[in-house]
């Protein structure tokens, strides 16, 4: 591992001022080091959420490991798709995956907050009020069609994303832990939907966008789902909310060297129209660009990545595996982008094109 890390210490990019070695050198010791029994756990355990995933959904790669990196980063996910392509199966099966409870939200545009987060009930009986938690405290909420409810209920349920708890009659209530929100939005309809601002679409850790499958594995989905054993439980055994609690504490642990941290830096700040080689007429077609909270963003998601490759640190291509869904909702495009289809994918593949690796 010490070549492997060896290999990456190359000078930063020019115009980028490096840590202290010193302040970086204490921020490296904090870290426990993973030992290889911690990594041989892991292995085992991201293989059988795979394997049980494999069982009820057929297909879709990039929605599974969008959905398996999110977990171990500690995220939420905003998946986009038209309707049909598994993405509540593939929730539900995540959640029986990890032994998870599981609730699903159908928005709609007469959706309270209190309908989500809950409510006080008062009993004529007792004279007094009782506490009824709604359906966001579970450790998986599928949110379906969260584009449809209103902005003062999109609001409440970002907020419990962020703060991971409710507040009903004065009480903080905790959110169950972990937590994870599985929102999704159909991008065809129009009609009686409030678009996600861009501020709060920033609270997602990734966005995937679904995609329909190959005719092959659309025949595999028929044959499964005519099968008599689809609606029965998983066969293979579910891991712990234990185990879940220990991958995340793992991905905290994985090694980012100094000069990956420069590289997304310098990814992040290319984005706004600056970085190490900046972007002729690039803010042609981005108006805003990633927000810190993306580059905390692929930096957990590249210790997840790296994590399920099985090792203790990250390289560059774990940083550049999920750059679609990490960073296609964090670019504000300009109208003229928009009137040209310029496609956000685009957009980030010429940031990485342009910024050199480590």
């Amino acid at each position: 591992m010490s070549a492997q890390r060896a290999r990456y210490e190359n000078e930063p990019p020019s115009g980028w001022q490096a840590l202290p070695e010193q302040q970086h050198q204490q921020q490296t010791d904090q870290l426990a080091p993973i030992s290889d029994t911690e990594t041989r756990r892991a292995t085992e355990l991201v293989q059988r959420i795979v394997t049980i995933f494999g069982e009820k959904v057929i297909g879709q790669e990039g929605l599974r490991t969008a959905l398996i990196s999110t977990l171990l980063a500690g995220g939420h996910v905003l998946l986009e798709s038209v309707p049909g392509l598994a993405k509540t199966t593939a929730a539900s099966t995540l959640a029986k995956a990890v032994s998870g409870s599981f609730h699903r939200i159908q928005c709609t545009p007469d959706l309270m907050p209190n309908d989500i987060v809950g409510t006080q009930i008062f009993n004529y009986s007792t004279n007094e009020f009782s506490t009824q938690l709604g359906p966001v405290h579970a450790n998986f909420v599928l949110l379906d069609e969260i584009n449809r409810s209103s902005a003062k209920t999109q609001s409440a349920m970002l907020e419990a994303m962020q703060e991971r708890q409710t507040s009903i009659g004065g009480e903080i209530y905790p959110l169950p832990d972990p937590f994870m929100t599985l929102a999704t939005q159909n991008p065809i309809e129009e009609e009686g939907t409030y678009v996600l601002p861009e501020a709060q679409m920033d609270r997602f850790l990734m966005k995937e966008v679904v995609t329909y499958p190959t005719p092959n594995e659309e025949v595999d989905i028929l044959e499964l789902t005519s099968s008599p054993g689809y609606r029965k439980p998983v066969e293979h055994e579910p891991i712990t909310l234990e185990d879940v609690k220990f991958l995340q504490d793992l991905v905290g642990r994985v090694y980012v060297d100094l000069s990956i941290r420069q590289y997304i830096v310098a990814l992040i700040n290319t984005t706004r129209g600056g970085g190490p080689r900046p972007l002729p007429n690039f803010n042609q077609h981005v108006r805003v660009g990633a927000s810190p909270r993306g580059g905390i963003a692929l930096m957990r998601v590249a210790q997840a990545v790296a994590v399920q490759e099985g090792r203790t640190y990250v390289v560059p291509d774990d940083v550049k595996k999920l750059r679609h869904p990490v960073l296609r909702h964090r670019l504000v495009r300009t109208y003229d982008a928009l009137a040209n289809n310029v496609a956000p994918e685009s957009l980030i593949d010429a940031v990485f094109a342009t910024v050199p690796t480590p």
